[in-house]
């Protein structure tokens, strides 16, 4: 009974000294931590002394130079991080069943789709949940679904399938690429040019890590082409197309594109290909259980509906 009684009075560690050790697990520095969980050091240093005598184990090897964990700290890093994402996710459903769609919303988004979908995602927003603080973060995709993972991001809007454990897609629309060509190109202007057409093209590409780029290495393999070999890339499409402008070679656009960026140069051709022409699938991914699920399905409802004056193939839920 003594015994028992002990326990019950044993001292608990704090959501606070919790944060502290695993902003200090994180980066391994006393400052960087600090200033990550807007803490004072003395503060952080104190909360994680408080949380070693609360578990009765060392946590942290301290030097002059840096800051290690311990062979417990390292088992324990783990379950602090866990321990704070749950709190995370019960006050995130508190939110949720409190007032739907109200709150912040950190929206990530690729930048192939962010210049193009945004302006109909903010309308929509704004229009329909004005209590609705939407947060966006443009950035490629392994950063996003890494975002998404780590529960700095809440949703995705990107081109799938991903292919990740853990993550929900909600198909949103389909939506074909075109080709965009210099003027006095054999193909420009055509329709219905055949995929085996990109065989013998000078294909100017997105930078490694884009999407896009790995879809359009994917379309030239479907067509037969082996190898692509890149001499000229670029970090965005707005560059891509004035490259193709000034005559370096040939490219595909997603459709939701074409008009902005084949608009800032009179110097272009484009051209559509045969059915089925190549084309990608963009949507919204969440984590798998997430607490706000329903609202974000809500969500991915509202936005097929303002989807359907673009030029894209909308889905139903069920694609």
């Amino acid at each position: 009974m003594t015994v028992g009684n002990a326990g019950a009075r044993r001292r608990q560690p704090s959501l606070a000294q919790l944060r502290a050790f695993a902003a200090v697990a994180e980066h391994l520095h006393f400052r960087d931590a600090a200033a990550a969980i807007g803490m004072s050091q003395p503060a952080l240093s104190g909360s994680v002394s408080a949380l070693e005598e609360v578990l009765g184990v060392t946590l942290l090897e301290r030097t002059t130079r840096k800051v290690l964990l311990s062979p417990a700290g390292e088992r324990l890093a783990v379950r602090a991080k866990a321990v704070l994402d749950e709190v995370g996710a019960l006050l995130e459903e508190a939110e949720a069943v409190r007032a739907p769609f109200t709150g912040v919303l950190r929206l990530g988004v690729i930048p192939t789709v962010a210049p193009y979908l945004l302006p109909t995602v903010l309308h929509l927003v704004h229009d329909r949940y004005p209590h609705l603080d939407l947060q966006v973060h443009e950035e490629q995709t392994a950063t996003l679904v890494d975002g998404l993972h780590s529960g700095r991001l809440d949703l995705l809007l990107l081109a799938v399938p991903l292919g990740v454990p853990g993550v929900v897609e909600l198909p949103l629309y389909d939506e074909d690429f075109v080709l965009v060509t210099p003027p006095g190109h054999r193909l420009g202007g055509r329709e219905g040019i055949p995929r085996e057409a990109l065989k013998e093209l000078t294909l100017l590409l997105l930078d490694e890590g884009h999407c896009l780029r790995d879809q359009a290495l994917d379309i030239c393999r479907e067509a037969g082409r082996e190898d692509a070999p890149v001499t000229t890339t670029a970090a965005g499409l707005s560059t891509l197309v004035q490259l193709v402008a000034g005559g370096l070679g040939c490219t595909l656009l997603p459709r939701t594109a074409l008009t902005l960026e084949a608009g800032r140069s009179s110097r272009l051709l484009t051209a559509s290909f045969a059915d089925p022409a190549p084309s990608r699938r963009v949507a919204l991914a969440m984590r798998t259980g997430a607490a706000r699920s329903a609202e974000y399905e809500e969500l991915a409802t509202a936005l097929r509906g303002a989807l359907r004056p673009l030029p894209v193939r909308v889905l139903s839920a069920e694609a």
